[in-house]
């Protein structure tokens, strides 16, 4: 394990402008209790959602195993009518399977077509609109997308960031999520938006030595919590039991900073973007040098960034 943990604080009752005016601005994870979201807390049963989802199609993940990897591909793609997914989903053996009788099943929603329509589960599932409410902790126009989340038990997905800020609203089930600050990033073994280590309770240190640096942030989820996620902040989500969530994603930057073709919500700020194709560029460069100078320019470019974007507001 990581050698520090901290919980993730909990707070009952926050006000629209509590959130806003102080807690917000700290960008630190916090779990939120007593939000009003409607109905959907006790209406949203297997067989509730089974009716109301009915044979809407809908793609999904299936895996052997529990811990799913986004990095190797250890699960398949398949689609299955919504009310199916929810009832193989719920359970711990399956008559009808794809791969195996305890295959394991992931929902994370798509718009109507994911190559240009953003997730929202109110346009998606229109009649589950009524049940749900978001909590109003952004301004109407940042919003970006709302997201089903369906899991078997025991299912655990990949460490991950997102670039826009989230609230993972818990509906129903239990979920265990570890998070891991942007400014440890380095100890995360990274491979694009994902860390490759999978297991974050027992990590192969000595194939992942760095990791034990990491500070470790953790928190339950019962139905009814809603957890705030900043944006760059790694999370991995583990399913104790067969769980609905549902996550709302929101600009907290400018409209104009985010990739406009990004309909997942998971694409780096165009300006990030474009400093990684012009390091990307100067690395091609350095190749030209002979090892030694190779080396010695590469470091001197490490300090000029950490002297000129590293930030000191930050832990």
């Amino acid at each position: 394990m990581a050698e520090q943990c901290f919980p993730v604080p909990r707070l009952e009752g926050v006000s629209q402008e509590q959130f806003m005016e102080h807690l917000y601005t700290q960008r630190k994870p916090l779990v939120l209790e007593g939000i009003d979201l409607g109905t959907c807390t006790s209406k949203w049963t297997v067989d509730y959602l089974s009716q109301i989802g009915g044979r809407k199609e809908v793609k999904i993940h299936v895996a052997a195993v529990a811990q799913m990897d986004f990095i190797s591909k250890n699960f398949v793609y398949r689609t299955l009518p919504f009310g199916k997914l929810v009832q193989r989903a719920a359970e711990e053996k399956h008559k009808e399977f794809f791969i195996s009788e305890d295959e394991k099943y992931y929902l994370r929603s798509l718009g109507e077509d994911p190559r240009k329509d953003v997730a929202d589960i109110r346009k998606q599932f229109p009649l589950l609109e009524g049940d749900i409410k978001f909590p109003k902790f952004f301004k109407e126009e940042q919003f970006f997308s709302s997201v089903f989340r369906i899991s078997s038990p025991g299912l655990q997905l990949w460490t991950h960031y997102d670039v826009m800020d989230n609230l993972l609203i818990q509906v129903t089930g239990k979920k265990r999520v570890v998070l891991f600050s942007p400014r440890d990033a380095q100890y995360l073994y990274l491979s694009g938006t994902k860390s490759e280590v999978l297991n974050v309770d027992n990590p192969d240190l000595a194939k992942y030595p760095l990791f034990s640096k990491a500070r470790r942030y953790e928190c339950s989820l019962k139905a009814g919590d809603v957890l705030f996620i900043p944006a760059l902040w790694f999370h991995n989500v583990i399913s104790e039991e067969f769980g609905v969530g549902v996550n709302v994603f929101w600009k907290h930057l400018p409209s104009e900073c985010y990739d406009k073709t990004d309909t997942y919500g998971n694409k780096d700020p165009t300006a990030a973007s474009r400093a990684a194709q012009i390091l990307d560029r100067a690395l091609k460069t350095l190749a030209e040098l002979p090892e030694e100078y190779r080396d010695f320019y590469a470091r001197r470019m490490v300090l000029h960034i950490q002297d000129k974007a590293y930030s000191k507001n930050f832990e």
